[in-house]
């Protein structure tokens, strides 16, 4: 199946990348400047393509950052400390962005004639973000259904919806997947904070895994 894997960089996308070359055929990573803080997750995503020699597009959509207020990833607020199964967290929350970001990556995948987009959505970003839950993976696909009907057959792909991010590393681990070239954190340092949302957990997920975490983080 010939495959389109939406990457940020992050460790949940660069496991996918990884497991789709190993399962499928990957036609290539598309990554998204939507004007986010913490750019420095492009840079790691090209890493992940080189490392899996394969294309890496980056599609510049910054011109529609302004428009998508109240985040802490994209204005001028405050990134929280703390795990994701806290209120607070919801600040990092940025309006629609998956919505946005798969449908696009729909359209690359139709153009290159593709057979699926695959997208790293996980159980533990449920809590806070509605665009990762299995109702809008669903709707989201039969959207897309229709969209394309009598044209194009593209297939989602969400292997880990149902899964935490400990089973991530752990597949991760089994692939032979280089963490260290994975970028988590939400405030954009020289390197990982260790007390945001996206550290925290990331922190949690190699604990429970059993598997040793190799990122350096500030605290």
């Amino acid at each position: 199946m010939k495959t389109v894997v939406v990457c940020s960089g992050g460790l949940d996308s660069v496991t996918l990348a990884h497991l789709v070359a190993r399962d499928h055929a990957l036609e290539r990573l598309v990554t998204f400047d939507y004007g986010q803080r913490h750019r420095t997750e492009i840079d790691h995503a090209a890493l992940a393509a080189a490392d899996l020699g394969t294309r890496h597009d980056v599609v510049d959509i910054r011109a529609v950052q302004p428009f998508l207020t109240g985040s802490s990833l994209t204005d001028d607020l405050d990134v929280p400390d703390g795990h994701y199964a806290e209120e607070s967290m919801r600040v990092t929350v940025v309006p629609n962005r998956n919505a946005i970001l798969f449908t696009i990556a729909y359209g690359i995948a139709a153009g290159a004639g593709a057979d699926a987009v695959a997208a790293a959505v996980h159980a533990g970003d449920h809590f806070i973000y509605p665009d990762c839950r299995p109702a809008f993976v669903d709707a989201f696909r039969a959207m897309e259904d229709l969209a394309l009907e009598g044209m194009w057959r593209v297939d989602f792909l969400t292997p880990f919806v149902a899964r935490t991010k400990a089973d991530i590393v752990a597949v991760g681990a089994e692939l032979g997947v280089p963490f260290e070239r994975t970028w988590s954190c939400y405030k954009g340092g020289a390197v990982h904070c260790g007390t945001c949302g996206t550290c925290t957990e990331r922190k949690e997920a190699f604990a429970l895994a059993g598997v040793a975490d190799p990122t350096v983080y500030a605290a």
